[in-house]
């Protein structure tokens, strides 16, 4: 058998392998949505992503006989080395991620390369996988593989759990995507508060103004970095993320799907909905050229019958131990259930991710009749 070999990655040609790479092992995968080539090498790119901005990250690409046979990311991120320990990263704290590999003597090599980095660049602790930001695709799947990922969502062979685990690593938190029938009304209870919040003369529940684009994403994200700020896993948005997920989200937003939440005229909650663009995806395969362009054109005009997905919502801190929080949630939710139902002609929405010990969205999932159609893992080991 021949040596594997684990080299870093130090340049673009290198960078681009790296994402072609992670393109093979995926497309093996039943059921995977292959996405655009271009955007997946600028996520890697220090000069495009803004996640570079406060994060040291290196790439590695492993191969045997010459052949590439896996990949892995090391990175620390400084603004998780900044949280409290109690809230899951802090001090010491780095991660892997992008993680594929040929078989588990490979993946063993990987863990180890990027163990070993890290270990060098001083951390005591590794999670992951998160890829690269915990906002952007954290954890692995090894619940799930039998449908299709939504849009941010990864999707991985079950036996990598199997690797990892064997690597030494641990549990550090279950993440949960929630399946939810947009077709029919929500129960009669849901239905009785979302009446009372109607009544209620100082709550407005309004849709985002695509027009005061820039000003709304400052809103959103205000909130989320307030509503989010004590959760496992948190790290702030900066400005720079901001502006960059403000500009790469903007086709995806359909005013009717989106809401800002308002008590007395002051923003204090919001819900993001986006559809599934994985849809469109798969038909073209992840390629724009040289017709996908046309399908994906005629998709973002008007995307019929699309999945919808709540990655992110958020009341404010203040509110968390309130009754008024989930009354906001569960207004928010019904507006945007029936618009999506109604104009877009969708059947289903999924809700997520949502940490397992997330108590109050947990409880929303459930009232609303949601069931658990995901689980993603996030591992830990101790570095030393």
């Amino acid at each position: 058998m021949a040596q594997i070999v684990i080299e870093p990655v130090t340049d673009k040609r290198g960078r681009e392998a790296f994402v072609d790479l992670g393109r093979a092992f995926s497309d093996r995968l039943e059921h995977f949505v292959p996405q655009i080539r271009a955007e997946q090498i600028e996520l890697v790119d220090p000069a495009k992503n803004p996640f570079f901005g406060h994060a040291r990250v290196q790439l590695f690409i492993a191969r045997q006989g010459g052949k590439p046979v896996g990949r892995i990311s090391a990175h620390i991120d400084e603004l998780a080395l900044a949280m409290p320990a109690d809230q899951g990263f802090g001090p010491g704290t780095g991660f892997f991620g992008y993680f594929d590999a040929e078989d588990e003597a490979v993946a063993r090599a990987l863990l180890t390369a990027a163990e070993g980095w890290l270990a060098g660049q001083g951390m005591t602790r590794v999670l992951g996988p998160i890829s690269l930001s915990i906002w952007e695709e954290p954890g692995l799947l090894v619940r799930g593989q039998d449908h299709a990922p939504m849009l941010l969502m990864g999707h991985h062979p079950a036996h990598y759990a199997g690797w990892i685990e064997a690597a030494g690593y641990g549990r550090a938190k279950t993440l949960y995507t929630y399946d939810l029938d947009i077709t029919r009304p929500f129960p009669p209870l849901v239905q009785r508060i979302v009446q009372s919040g109607h009544k209620n003369a100082r709550i407005t529940i309004r849709q985002v103004r695509k027009k005061d684009w820039d000003s709304e994403v400052a809103t959103i994200l205000g909130i989320l970095n307030d509503a989010w700020s004590d959760n496992w896993g948190f790290v702030p948005f900066t400005p720079a993320e901001v502006a960059y997920a403000g500009k790469k989200l903007r086709p995806l937003i359909f005013e009717e799907l989106n809401m800002i939440a308002e008590l007395d005229g002051r923003p204090v909650a919001f819900m993001l909905t986006w559809p599934d663009i994985n849809a469109a995806l798969a038909k073209i395969r992840g390629k724009l050229f040289p017709f996908g362009w046309i399908t994906m054109l005629r998709w973002l005009r008007h995307p019929k019958g699309a999945g919808m997905r709540v990655p992110l919502m958020g009341v404010l801190k203040e509110f968390h131990s309130s009754r008024l929080a989930s009354q906001l949630a569960f207004m928010m939710i019904e507006a945007i259930r029936v618009q999506a139902n109604e104009k877009f002609a969708s059947t289903r929405g999924e809700i997520g991710w949502i940490l397992d010990d997330n108590q109050g969205m947990v409880a929303i999932a459930d009232t609303i009749q949601s069931t658990i159609n995901r689980e993603y893992v996030i591992y830990e080991r101790k570095l030393g």
